[in-house]
């Protein structure tokens, strides 16, 4: 009678499943994978806009004014001086989006610095606070029309203005991230090694905020983005002949019954970019959240 041993089990370690990614996560639902795909056309088009064009967005001719869309080569028509509708489509994407951008990263920073002060010297955060407040009471509308009165009308006193209005709402996201990421263990850990406040900030109470911070500008862009058209609308942005989506639409008020698509044709653009960036926006805080996370 043969004994037998008993062979002994080895155990196998299960990797855990891996976790999608953001930008997986945001293809996975299907609006924000259309926002996504739309943003980068946008940005794209724009970069590319002088090689795109197929005219110069200045060149008028007269004997074209007005023409609706399909004709005479035009696929989106031509504006009251005879300007392609496209190439002024392509060339106002570009100066909305540098109007946007800029504004999002003069007043973002600003605001950034503003609120990581705030939550790191609280002595400070009382006076920073309501100094914010009392920013945020000021609409940038408002902000525009002074600043347009001191400088005059243009791009530098709406790019100036929005980003006097962003400053305080960037400032209140990156105290109350900061001041979440101030409460953790590691962070006295931290302070208990001597390290200085500078370093602090920027090795491990930035980089933790910085979800929250990439989300708040994408939202904010497709505002400012908005309120820059308004702003331009009213006369206090880009002036003529530059090619803004704002002063497009502006521009083609005056012809709503006879040539409608000169105010149709930027009114709609600037409706897609904002709602794009916004459902972007959105799918962001959703992505990055750990809390959601599968």
């Amino acid at each position: 009678m043969s004994a037998t041993t008993d062979a002994p089990v080895v155990a196998q370690e299960v990797a855990p499943p891996r976790r999608p990614g953001t930008l997986a996560r945001l293809l996975r639902e299907p609006a924000a994978a259309i926002a996504l795909v739309l943003v980068a056309l946008v940005i794209l088009a724009a970069v590319l806009a002088p090689w795109l064009a197929p005219t110069d967005p200045y060149d008028n001719d007269l004997s074209k004014a007005m023409q609706p869309p399909g004709s005479e080569g035009l696929p989106l028509g031509a504006d009251s001086q005879g300007r392609d509708m496209i190439t002024r489509l392509l060339f106002g994407l570009r100066v909305s989006l540098l109007m946007g951008l800029a504004a999002v990263v003069l007043g973002g920073g600003i605001g950034a610095l503003i609120g990581f002060t705030a939550a790191f010297y609280r002595r400070l955060d009382s006076l920073l606070m309501r100094l914010m407040d009392v920013m945020l009471s000021f609409p940038a509308i408002l902000f525009g029309l002074a600043l347009a009165a001191i400088f005059g009308p243009g791009i530098p006193a709406v790019v100036l203005a929005l980003s006097v209005a962003t400053i305080p709402l960037m400032a209140r996201i990156v105290r109350g991230s900061a001041l979440a990421v101030l409460g953790l263990d590691y962070i006295e850990a931290a302070r208990a090694t001597g390290m200085s406040d500078a370093r602090l900030i920027l090795r491990h109470v930035a980089p933790n905020c910085l979800s929250a911070i990439f989300v708040f500008a994408t939202l904010r862009f497709g505002q400012v983005i908005l309120l820059g058209s308004a702003l331009s609308f009213l006369g206090l942005g880009a002036q003529p002949p530059v090619p803004e989506l704002g002063a497009m639409a502006s521009d083609g008020r005056n012809f709503l019954f006879f040539a409608p698509h000169i105010a149709v044709v930027p009114c709609v653009a600037i409706f897609a970019v904002v709602l794009a960036f916004n459902v972007l926006g959105d799918a962001l805080r959703d992505a990055l959240d750990p809390r959601l996370r599968v």
